[in-house]
């Protein structure tokens, strides 16, 4: 249960102000919220699914001692490259589902298919690949980042849906920045 939680928490945050949940956001104010979720459950359970498989692996293979070291600097660099971000928020991150959309007529294939392309090597399906490592126990990791992503998600598509461009994405980075370095510095001082 402790995976699960772990991974629900850290996952959760570390989707604030991530490019997949800005995509949430843009499908959220374009498609009927049903499909919408739908479409993010269905990618989260996989994105998330592959990371703790592979991380479940690792886990088997590393001792722990190196593995909390580097899932901390991991969590450290995330948390740099979001604060970075905040200072630079137009990067381009949320033009992928644009290319997507006039190739697809189903909304839940069209938000499911973007959405796991942009989760592929993210942020949060490294920290997830990093929990199921650390924890030994990648079932219930995989299950609490994908609750973590779809609460994540759920708050981007309603914020996407109600309040539209009124809050700054340099802010949601800055508060997941914040928080991902936090991690990190209790990861490396467990570690240590």
């Amino acid at each position: 249960m402790t995976a699960l939680l772990s991974a629900l928490g850290v996952v959760f945050v570390a989707e604030l102000g991530d490019k997949t949940q800005l995509v949430a956001m843009s499908f959220g104010a374009r498609y009927s919220l049903r499909h919408v979720f739908a479409g993010l459950a269905i990618a989260y359970a996989v994105s998330a699914g592959l990371a703790a498989l592979v991380g479940g692996a690792l886990g088997a293979a590393l001792p722990d001692r190196p593995l909390a070291i580097g899932g901390g600097i991991l969590f450290i660099i995330f948390g740099l490259f979001e604060l970075r971000r905040a200072r630079h928020p137009d990067d381009g991150d949320d033009e992928a589902p644009d290319a997507v959309e006039g190739r697809m007529r189903s909304p839940v294939l069209l938000v499911a298919t973007a959405v796991t392309v942009a989760e592929l090597g993210d942020k949060t399906q490294l920290a997830t690949a990093t929990l199921a490592a650390d924890s030994g126990d990648p079932v219930f990791t995989w299950i609490g980042a994908t609750l973590g992503l779809i609460a994540a998600g759920a708050v981007g598509v309603v914020v996407g849906r109600f309040l539209g461009d009124r809050i700054p994405r340099s802010t949601l980075s800055y508060v997941s920045g914040g928080l991902f370095l936090a991690v990190g510095v209790v990861m490396l001082a467990t570690a240590l």
